[in-house]
């Protein structure tokens, strides 16, 4: 009888194991040059309405709200993408729960693009230990149902966003840290990636819509 393998959380996942698991030894630099975009009105006063309401800043949980409205406000203009939050993903190697997971906009979740991991206690290494093997599950996937796909992985504690890329080749692009105190660079970033996502969701199905 076949040995069964025990599958590693991502959860699991220390700092340098996650740069092994993925065959690399550094994040190569990735910079944008996009433009800022403005938030609506019905964003800052949804904000608005959350600060006061909730304690974003000693909450877990408060957090994601201002995660999810910063990730609703960023999706509004691509109908082809859906968020599924506490996903549940694996590969042959990896399994786990990923905070957010981005894929075609449908009733059940397959070929995700994108995922999101939230920095439990602002612990942003330790978000992208968890980051890195969800991304190269993402990809996994993708190739089972024959799309070769670049995966995007963001980490995030809601205030400060930081983004990766996973190309084809195993290399890994990731940005610095950008804060919500610049709000439009933020979500012309998301737009930016999202944008990507669509794109890559609509190669793959040969300009579906």
């Amino acid at each position: 009888m076949a040995t069964r393998v025990k599958k590693k959380n991502f959860s699991s996942f220390t700092y340098a194991e996650a740069f092994k698991y993925l065959g690399i030894q550094e994040i190569m630099p990735w910079k944008f040059s996009v433009e800022p975009i403005a938030p609506s009105e019905f964003f800052e006063e949804n904000l608005r309405q959350i600060s006061e309401v909730f304690d974003l800043q000693s909450g877990e949980e408060s957090k994601k709200l201002l995660i999810d409205a910063i990730c609703q406000e960023s999706l509004r203009q691509f109908k082809h993408l859906k968020i599924w939050k506490a996903a549940p993903l694996s590969d042959e190697q990896t399994t786990g729960y990923v905070d957010y997971l981005l894929a075609k906009r449908r009733a059940y979740l397959e070929a995700p693009l994108l995922c999101i991991i939230e920095a439990k206690k602002d612990d942003f290494e330790q978000g992208l230990a968890q980051c890195l093997p969800a991304m190269k599950a993402c990809q996994y996937n993708n190739q089972l149902l024959g799309q070769n796909l670049d995966i995007y992985g963001i980490v995030t504690n809601g205030e400060g966003w930081q983004f990766y890329k996973l190309t084809l080749d195993g290399l890994v692009y990731g940005s610095g840290l950008y804060a919500i105190g610049n709000l439009p660079q933020v979500l012309g970033i998301l737009n930016f990636v999202f944008g990507q996502c669509e794109q890559n969701l609509l190669a793959a199905l040969g300009g579906e819509s």
